[in-house]
């Protein structure tokens, strides 16, 4: 057998990253890890949340607390809440109690948005069985001291996956999100194709209302839409795939009818993406993971684009390492620096971690 000196082998090992990591190239992203959500006892997941600033600056961040031994999606979990008072740097140490477990198998997913009327609206999965997953809606008109009601946000039943962060409000008020649906109650599959549609509402989220489905004529394997509004005013929908990019559609009446859904040039595998606007320049903000060679959720990646998501530019390393899996990424921006959390399905848990807006452009 040939021997190799350590160097040798050094060298090999870095030819074969490159090979097949499409991002080896790429910068590592300069970061700051400012909480750090780990397993523990009758704590075997801490999952994917979202983030709002309140009027008095303080943050919050809502998540998914998984209870028992389990860390299945349908096992048992309640939403907590952790708090920063300076800008995300530090978070409170204990959880704060913000949604019980209404649900049978639990409640997650959870999207935060600043309403344009001033209230926040806050989003969450109720999950009872594989057939029974439905979006439900909760409003606070006090800065998150209380939550009136839920509200239904579909009106049928089904199992439909709505991620974390990814409720938006149009520029003319409409609220809009995107799910998939993977099974009914007459069902007796889980399908992995899911069916999209959209659901809007134009009396903050008192009412919904069904769009036309996605069209689907190949039978992609489509799951986890995410919208975004482009300046056009067209909305771009962007969906995991096991085709090895996302798939896209693009809506020109507000979400109401879906044009076909194709191939992007997002490198991808079946995981989830998230596309946000950067506020002070206008430009759009993807976090994904760009391995289009397997279906590992590693590395995870930033990039930016100056022509409304036809190119994306600036590419870095948010996450590398080849044992992990990081998905469900969700943004907050500040005036200066950016909040980013994710999940590790390595690890069981989730991390927020804070960069400078200069970063994506050095």
């Amino acid at each position: 057998m040939k021997q190799y000196t350590i160097a040798q082998i050094i060298i090999i090992l870095l030819a074969s990253c490159a090979c097949t990591n499409p991002s080896s190239n790429d910068k590592m992203l300069r970061k700051e890890y400012v909480l750090k959500l780990d397993t523990g006892a009758d704590n075997p997941r801490n999952s994917e949340g979202d983030f709002i600033t309140l009027k008095n600056g303080r943050i919050l961040f809502i998540y998914s607390h998984y209870t028992g031994n389990s860390a299945d999606d349908h096992a048992h979990a309640f939403l907590a809440g952790r708090y920063s008072d300076d800008n995300g740097k530090t978070w409170t140490l204990e959880d704060t109690r913000i949604i019980e477990q209404e649900g049978i198998m639990n409640v997650m997913s959870v999207s935060l948005l600043r309403l344009q009327n001033g209230d926040i609206g806050f989003f969450y999965l109720r999950k009872n069985s594989d057939s029974d997953c439905i979006p439900m809606l909760r409003i606070s008109s006090d800065e998150a001291v209380t939550w009136n009601d839920p509200i239904r946000c579909i009106n049928k039943d089904g199992y439909f996956v709505l991620n974390n962060s990814r409720v938006i409000q149009l520029k003319g008020g409409r609220l809009l999100f995107s799910v998939a649906l993977h099974k009914s109650p007459g069902d007796t599959v889980f399908a992995s194709i899911g069916r999209i549609w959209s659901y809007y509402s134009d009396d903050n989220g008192r009412t919904w209302e069904e769009s036309m489905e996605v069209p689907n004529p190949d039978s992609t394997v489509l799951q986890e839409p995410g919208l975004i509004e482009l300046k056009n005013g067209d909305i771009m929908m962007y969906m995991r795939t096991m085709s090895g990019v996302q798939f896209i559609s693009y809506s020109k009446d507000q979400g109401q009818t879906w044009s076909r859904a194709e191939k992007s040039n997002i490198v991808s595998p079946c995981s989830p993406a998230s596309i946000t606007r950067i506020p002070d320049t206008g430009k759009l903000l993807l976090v994904w993971n760009e391995n289009g060679t397997d279906q590992k959720r590693t590395p995870l990646n930033i990039a930016i684009s100056e022509d409304e998501g036809r190119t994306w530019i600036n590419k870095k390393i948010i996450e590398d390492n080849p044992g992990g899996s990081f998905c469900y990424p969700a943004l907050h921006y500040l005036k200066k620096e950016i909040l980013i959390t994710y999940f590790d399905w390595s690890t069981r848990g989730s991390s927020i971690i804070r960069i400078s807006n200069s970063d994506l452009y050095n």
